[in-house]
């Protein structure tokens, strides 16, 4: 378990390192917008204004709506946002689906787009986004995942942790992997695949709850590289309450465990193909896996502990014992970490202090979602009410 941490600790070290910047290139790719939207009357309309406002030629960009499972006027608030409004015709039960239907209804046979790019119905795009992503395809990148930052840091202790988990991802993961030159992940909105990688997919054939995952997964078995944009950035309203994190993270804590179908194609192609990302794809599966071995561990250390019973498996030194084995060490650690995130990400220190403080509960609480997940999968995507109707200007002027 030492060195499985380990291996994270040494990888995230290039967080540090700066990144090569991606060449300028005339606008000339075609784009297309994806929005799966179910009842998000409140928030579609600031998007797609966000969408048709860019820095970047508006004869290049469509912006396309697919209402599923709607109970109030998500269809009308898009069309007068001026989208293009494709009804779904079929069952959906999650984003993933919705994803499936656009790539075989809409997109399949036509040749009059470049590459896709999906996002949530309650983000807000920067105005640079497709200017950026643009660049990123004629660099020669198939799919790329841009900077996913908040549209409500502030709401909460729990949309602050989203906010600091998202910093964490954008450069401590994505970051460091692009600076080794290997893969990034897929973040579930804010991306872009190009219509070539589709192709090569077969389309878009996505089959668990966590769609995103299950697309990086498919890539990197594909030997297609995610790229990472930073400077494409999109805005994502958080969940404000306990119940809401709770919830959304035991979905994608199933989705990521159903994701354990691909373990053995990953290992196979990372042996015959010598591909390290595949390795990296298996590690992120695995890791419910491990915190459930780190609590029998634990377990299993209290009881031979209680009942006086000598081993040999840690070292019995005060310094290991507090690097590795205290609770105070794991907490002092993860606001370090957490706090490292959010002024790499730009961000203050200062607006973001509590949730850095209490950012270990969130880490913590993640130990019995995904426990709870490897026995009682949650088969049902459920949605998270969006509300906050901001305008990019409101989270300017909110920084």
């Amino acid at each position: 378990m030492i060195l499985y941490a380990g291996y994270y600790a040494c990888t995230s070290v290039f967080a540090l390192k700066k990144l090569k910047a991606i060449p300028e290139a005339k606008p000339k790719n075609r784009f297309a917008a994806i929005i799966a939207a179910r009842n998000e009357e409140n928030v579609i309309g600031n998007l797609v204004k966000s969408l048709r406002e860019q820095n970047y030629p508006a004869e290049l960009i469509e912006v396309f709506v697919i209402p599923n499972n709607c109970t109030d006027n998500t269809r009308g608030a898009a069309l007068m946002a001026g989208a293009v409004v494709v009804d779904c015709d079929r069952e959906v039960k999650s984003k993933g689906d919705v994803l499936n239907f656009a790539f075989d209804k809409i997109f399949k046979g036509r040749e009059d787009f470049d590459a896709y790019c999906v996002f949530d119905a309650d983000n807000l795009a920067d105005p640079d986004f497709f200017r950026e992503m643009n660049n990123a395809l004629s660099s020669g990148m198939k799919a790329a995942q841009g900077f996913r930052d908040s549209k409500n840091p502030n709401d909460s202790a729990v949309s602050a942790w989203y906010s600091i988990y998202y910093l964490t991802l954008n450069r401590i993961l994505n970051h460091s992997r692009s600076v080794l030159g290997m893969s990034s992940w897929v973040n579930g909105t804010g991306f872009m695949i190009s219509d070539e990688a589709i192709r090569e997919l077969g389309g878009w054939n996505t089959k668990t709850i966590s769609e995103d995952m299950e697309i990086t997964t498919l890539c990197v078995l594909k030997g297609i590289n995610i790229g990472w944009v930073p400077k494409a950035v999109v805005y994502d309203e958080q969940p404000i309450t306990f119940a809401q994190s709770w919830s959304q993270r035991r979905r994608w804590s199933t989705g990521m465990q159903d994701c354990a179908m691909y373990i053995r194609p990953l290992l196979v192609s990372a042996v015959r193909k010598k591909n390290i990302n595949c390795i990296e794809v298996v590690f992120t599966i695995i890791a419910p896996y491990v915190q459930l071995l780190g609590c029998i561990a634990f377990m299993m250390t209290m009881f031979l502990t209680g009942i006086k019973i000598k081993y040999d498996l840690f070292p019995d030194t005060f310094l290991f014992v507090r690097l590795f084995l205290s609770l105070d060490s794991s907490y002092i650690s993860t606001t370090a970490v957490a706090a490292l995130a959010v002024w790499l990400g730009g961000k203050s220190v200062r607006k973001l202090s509590y949730g850095i403080l209490s950012f270990w509960i969130f880490l913590a609480t993640w130990v019995p979602i995904n426990i709870i997940s490897l026995f009682w999968k949650q088969k049902q995507w459920s949605k998270i009410e969006h509300t906050r109707q901001l305008t990019l200007r409101d989270i300017v002027d909110q920084e």
